[in-house]
């Protein structure tokens, strides 16, 4: 029972922060980022400012947030350490864009996708934001890095995958970046297998026949 108890309250933790997120993504598109308060997301959600503040401790946390470092921490730290370090982080990020943007089939945008263009625009068009994605950068660099555990070992083996690490999100925030002028048309996870074959070559990543 104590697990069901705990599942339960992470399943409405997780509703809460996504109601929270949708409503203030909403209103920095509808008034602009800098005219919306915290409170206003607060009225708008439905709960109070210190709830806001509880699942997200920033107001740049509000469009920022996600759980994409969690889930390519735990996909890289369950691939096989067989294959190059570039392909194995490749895949990974690939597959993560898969899952967050839900699996388009056809040429409509799917509901994650829709949110996660908007959350992409105003990260490209609000300078503190912008900066608040570089420190993301940085953190999901570092957890990439941790999640291969002991099998980074020693400086030389540690700089080799923060390397191979930025390598990889550099290619990705380029697919990104291209998505977003693209508005969409083209599916993120094609993009990106697209961006790494350019950089590391078509032999060192899987590029989807439909990108």
């Amino acid at each position: 029972m104590p697990d069901q108890h705990s599942t339960l309250r992470a399943q409405r933790r997780a509703e809460t922060q996504r109601t929270i997120q949708a409503h203030a993504v909403r209103l920095f598109i509808e008034r602009g980022y800098d005219a919306t308060t915290v409170t206003d997301v607060a009225e708008a959600a439905g709960v109070s400012p210190m709830t806001v503040y509880r699942h997200f401790p920033t107001k740049e946390d509000l469009v920022i947030v996600d759980q994409h470092s969690q889930l390519v921490a735990e996909r890289i730290a369950a691939s096989s350490a067989a294959q190059p370090l570039v392909r194995r982080i490749g895949g990974v990020l690939i597959d993560s864009a898969t899952m967050l943007t839900g699996g388009r089939h056809g040429d409509d945008l799917t509901a994650n996708e829709q949110f996660l263009l908007a959350r992409l625009r105003l990260m490209i068009s609000t300078p503190a934001l912008r900066a608040k994605h570089l420190d993301n950068h940085y953190a999901l660099q570092q957890a990439i890095v941790d999640a291969l555990g002991d099998e980074v070992t020693g400086p030389d083996m540690v700089f080799h995958a923060q390397a191979a690490a930025s390598a990889c999100l550099a290619a990705m925030h380029t697919a990104l970046m291209r998505w977003a002028e693209d508005d969409g048309r083209t599916e993120l996870p094609g993009l990106i297998a697209k961006a790494l074959a350019a950089a590391f070559g078509d032999d060192t990543v899987d590029v989807r026949p439909n990108a």
